[in-house]
């Protein structure tokens, strides 16, 4: 019998870690405080604003409805709402974005290690897709027209790209406050300090001189 609640005990354990994402509140809200640089309080997210100093000001972001500026070598623009710019976010697990892009833009491959992402498109055409795990590195991909939804499993590199000759909007919400992101090439090609020439020209198969090309790039 012992030994049949043990077994349960943790099966139970790793159902909760395998559907864990941030965790749940434990009260109705804690809205994030500013944190003093020289605090040596961590927590898993930000520590919370005095319930009695909370405003609606603090549940509340403007903004959304500006474009953000594609004049870049991508031509795309990020446009975040995450704990950082929305204090009332932290703990509830969820944030957003606009995303705007140029005629022919993209949003280079990258990856959400903290969270699920689900894309929306409100204005144009936008081909986006998803790589899985090794080893299958199976390509999944769709074009996506206004009003359509695609969903960008937790951790997945992933991509978008406008295909159409006008501007075009999407709207990211994502199961983080904080969601992070790590875009491919600007880690492996513009680390700090740089990752070793010879390591990413074997990783990649080229020649040296072509790695350090890409480096100076970023």
């Amino acid at each position: 019998m012992t030994s049949h609640l043990l077994l349960f005990g943790l099966l139970v354990a790793g159902c909760s870690v395998a559907f864990a994402s941030d965790p749940s509140p434990l009260q109705d809200f804690c809205v994030a405080d500013e944190i003093d640089e020289n605090s040596t309080v961590f927590v898993n997210g930000l520590v919370c604003k005095e319930a009695r100093f909370v405003q609606a000001d603090d549940f509340f972001y403007s903004g959304l409805q500006l474009m953000g500026n594609t004049s870049n070598a991508v031509g795309s623009a990020v446009t975040p709402v995450t704990v950082a710019e929305l204090p009332g976010l932290n703990t509830l697990g969820i944030s957003m974005a606009r995303i705007d892009f140029a005629p022919q833009g993209i949003n280079p491959p990258h990856t959400h290690p903290r969270a699920t992402e689900i894309l929306t498109v409100m204005e144009g055409r936008i081909l986006v897709g998803f790589v899985t795990s090794n080893p299958e590195n199976r390509l999944i991909t769709k074009l996506l027209q206004k009003g359509d939804v695609f969903v960008f499993p937790e951790g997945l590199i992933h991509f978008q790209k406008n295909v159409g000759n006008g501007y075009a909007v999407a709207i990211a919400a994502l199961s983080s406050q904080n969601p992070g992101v790590i875009t491919i090439a600007n880690v492996v090609f513009g680390s700090n300090p740089d990752i070793a020439a010879d390591i990413l020209a074997k990783a990649f198969q080229v020649d040296v001189n072509v790695v350090y090309q890409i480096q100076s790039k970023f």
